[in-house]
């Protein structure tokens, strides 16, 4: 029955398959197995059968098999087979096992001849196998007859390379007796994937068909054509005798005489024969065991201990616990509270380098898309001059006025403070719409709850809804205050004409002359309108300053390509092309001059409309305003023909005072809009969120529904629990493995240069699931002929002959799997 150590070896595999297998990877871990490999009707399905000792395996001539066969061969007190594509059903007929593995291999590849990939997988259980896990592979053909393909013989040894190329696979190579040893396919195949004969088993088969006189003594002693692990002999039944259902006991002391009684093997019977084929297998694959379970045991280790602290809250978890529903709730609660804490005041717990926040987001609102918004309220220099011109004369009306009247001013002050209404609505507007994309990305940590999380956000949504309406109300409250009596008497308010234009002239200087060097924004910019011939659209590292835009070769700042001064320069957005996706502004001169060598504009691309709306900010920040917006001193025209001189003298001093008393409202705007918005809306909302959501949850009534999980988490947390138990099941297994095992050293190297390999080369290891090509196709030599073999010791003899040409491809590159 083997040796001791195995009978405590083998259970194991199988019992980690088992556990694995409910844990959902067992195919993610190659446990050892071995691979029987041979050419057609080489004695392969008689070598497994002897093993099981039963007839199951279908049974003709040509290829019969057809798929793989992965045949676990499990120690049990009954006999029965088990498929794994008919879970739940035992054969306890094996002559219906072979039916349903004919019947199998049709439904896959046909009834005539098609071979497929697809691997049956089979158990047999029986007290009368040691335990061992085979793959039986179809046979090395050259010829296709029926539905197989022209490169049949490729396919079928990219087939077979799948399963001996893993480093962990014994190959266990079956050549007939009665063949030329020296070109084995299985020999050769083995030799490309295991080229120092590390986990290469041979296997002469037929050795009762030899010519009298003739034996394999000298092979089988691993004299000639040496093989590292050495050969084995076994005798199968002949078709003869599976037709007359010889009895498969027969048949093993039928091979048992046979080597007994002959004269050349009598002294080696001992080591021949298919009970010490198993033996031996199952010796090797102790080793190969033992080997695997360190890194297999880490494998497994670093899995359990990702679950154990999600497996122990989930067996504490008692779904039904009114207490239990209770704790959870307050604890959902509080997490929320902390998490939308976080994410708008910011934290350096767990920062995200990826995406902004919705605090960041906020802030750029605040410093970057406000002012924005209300430059872009601004009117344009021509239209506010004929504004205040019919304001003049219409309050004159009959009369000509010797002096301004202070109500023009008043009604084009009252004008643009009621433009800035919309702007700062539009405001609040998208700062409640980052509150709320903040709010879903808390939320979504309770998708385990659906219900609870459904009523949070209806509660925190309205709860901001309420807060954006009370906001909206505080701000136009702010601008009917500003409404409601216009100050002159502002310090910074210049009264008139005269000093005003002198301060602003000055301020202009002071201001330039302090912020010449600062640097306002840096970035990568893409020139889009440079013509071919000039290199066309070239990205640049852009750096803007109080007055210049310069762009260089890189970010590392040694290479100046341009200074472009920001006087009279104005933006302009541009539309998007049909083959681009970047957003484009273009920056131009309004004296029409050339803004960069001979172009009007210059059109700079962006990745992003966030981007380009941040480089935009910026540009006000420079004095650089959209095209609308004209801060020249002369204006772009009159709206119509000044007559006289006087009128033109009151419109420049309204325009002035206008110009000086809009600018202290906006500096006034700017910073009183982020404030009410953060007190009433942003606090308010934070403050609802840790304080008063969880008592209004309560309030609902319905506590025991919230916390009802949904059917996706109750599948996740069993699913969870069930890996950790068969992780744990499998650790275990490991953990009783027996020390009484000892692992057999590996034979001294032999020379085993006499099989020729299937090509010249070995490609270089790929990475697993990377196939290579099969065996190239090499030129016929023309007095390449094959001549029949008397006995294995003329093959001996001649073993340094050429093999016959076929032709070949290179076989499929080597998977490195550890």
């Amino acid at each position: 029955m083997g040796n001791r150590g195995m009978e405590d070896l083998i259970p194991l595999v199988n019992r980690l398959q088992h556990a694995l297998g409910s844990a959902g990877q067992s195919c993610s871990l190659h446990l050892p197995q071995i691979a029987v490999v041979g050419g057609q009707s080489a004695g392969k399905s008689s070598v497994l059968e002897n093993f099981v000792g039963r007839d199951f395996l279908p049974r003709g001539s040509g290829m019969v098999t057809r798929r793989p066969l992965i045949l676990q061969l499990l120690t049990a007190d009954t006999e029965h087979g088990e498929f794994l594509h008919c879970k739940g059903k035992k054969f306890t007929d094996f002559e219906e096992i072979c039916r349903e593995i004919e019947t199998e291999t049709q439904r896959i590849t046909g009834s005539n001849k098609g071979i497929s990939p697809v691997p049956i997988n089979l158990r047999i259980y029986s007290p009368n196998v040691l335990n061992l896990t085979l793959v039986d592979l179809p046979g090395i053909t050259k010829v296709p007859v029926g539905d197989q393909p022209a490169d049949i013989e490729y396919q079928i040894r990219d087939m077979i390379m799948q399963y001996i190329c893993k480093d962990n696979c014994l190959i266990l190579a079956v050549t007939p007796a009665n063949t030329d040893l020296a070109n084995s396919d299985a020999l050769k195949l083995a030799k490309d994937v295991d080229p120092q004969g590390q986990r290469t088993i041979g296997v002469i088969t037929k050795l009762d068909l030899m010519d009298k006189g003739t034996d394999a003594r000298n092979i089988l002693e691993n004299r000639l054509l040496p093989l590292r692990r050495g050969y084995i002999g076994v005798v199968n039944r002949s078709q003869k005798d599976v037709v007359g259902k010889k009895d498969i006991k027969a048949a093993l002391l039928a091979e048992k005489d046979f080597f007994l009684s002959h004269p050349s093997y009598k002294h080696m019977a001992e080591s021949m024969g298919t009970p010490y084929l198993q033996k031996t297998l199952n010796q090797q694959l102790t080793n190969h065991i033992r080997e695997s379970l360190p890194a297999f045991r880490s494998h497994l280790q670093s899995q359990l201990l990702s679950l154990n602290k999600e497996a122990e809250e989930f067996k504490q978890f008692s779904p039904d616990d009114p207490a239990r529903r209770t704790k959870t709730l307050l604890q959902l609660a509080q997490r929320l509270a902390v998490d939308f804490e976080k994410l708008i005041e910011g934290s350096g717990d767990t920062v995200d380098t990826v995406n902004l926040s919705g605090g960041a987001k906020i802030n750029r609102i605040f410093h970057e898309r406000f002012p924005y918004e209300l430059v872009q309220i601004e009117s344009d220099e021509k239209k506010l001059r004929q504004e205040i011109n019919y304001a003049i004369r219409n309050i004159h009306g009959v009369r000509t006025g010797l002096f301004t009247p202070d109500m023009a001013f008043e009604a084009i002050v009252k004008k643009q403070l009621s433009c800035l209404k919309k702007p700062c609505i539009t405001f609040v507007d998208m700062v409640s719409q980052e509150l709320i994309s903040t709010l879903y990305q808390c939320i979504n940590k309770l998708s385990s709850f659906p219900k609870l999380q459904e009523e949070t956000e209806r509660l925190v949504t309205t709860e901001i809804r309420e807060q954006e309406s009370k906001c909206k109300e505080q701000v136009l409250m702010l601008i009917e205050i500003q409404l409601a009596y216009i100050n002159t008497k502002h310090e910074d308010f210049i009264g008139f004409t005269t000093a005003q234009q002198t301060n602003n002239q000055a301020n202009k200087k002071t201001n330039a002359g302090m912020a010449a060097n600062h640097v306002i924004r840096k970035g990568w910019l893409t020139i889009s309108n440079l013509g071919i011939m000039k290199g066309g659209a070239r990205e640049y590292w852009f750096i803007l300053s109080a007055e210049s835009l310069s762009w260089f070769k890189d970010d590392e700042e040694k290479e100046k390509k341009y200074m472009l001064p920001l006087d009279n320069l104005r933006f302009r957005d541009v539309e998007k092309t049909f083959m681009s996706s970047k957003c484009v502004f273009a920056l131009f001169n309004t004296e029409l001059r050339n803004v960069y060598k001979d172009y009007k504009s210059l059109e700079l691309a962006c990745g992003s409309q966030e981007e380009l709306d941040s480089w935009k900010a910026s540009l006000l920040q420079a004095g650089v305003y959209p095209e609308k917006v004209a801060m020249d001193e002369q204006g772009n025209g009159a709206p119509e023909n000044f007559t006289d001189p006087q009128l033109e003298r009151q419109v420049e001093t309204i325009r002035n005072l206008v110009e000086s008393y809009m600018s202290i409202i906006y500096k006034t705007i700017k910073d009183l809009m982020p404030k009410t918005i953060m007190h009433l809306m942003i606090n308010s909302v934070k403050e609802f969120i840790s304080s008063e959501l969880l008592a209004q949850l309560y309030a609902l009534g319905e506590c025991s529904a919230l916390m009802d999980e949904s059917t996706e988490q109750q599948k996740y947390r069993e699913e969870v629990l069930r890996k950790h138990a068969a992780l744990k099941e499998a650790l275990a297994v490991i953990g009783k493995f027996s020390t009484s095992t000892c692992t057999t050293p590996l034979p001294p190297p032999v020379d085993s240069s006499w099989i020729r390999p299937s090509s010249p080369t070995l490609p270089k290891k790929t990475t697993v699931g990377v196939r290579g090509h099969a065996p190239s196709v090499p030129r016929v030599p023309s007095n390449a002929s094959s001549k029949s073999t008397k006995s294995l010791q003329q093959i001996a003899r001649q073993h340094h002959r050429a093999p016959p040409s076929v032709p070949r491809r290179h076989p499929p590159a080597i998977p490195n799997v550890k």
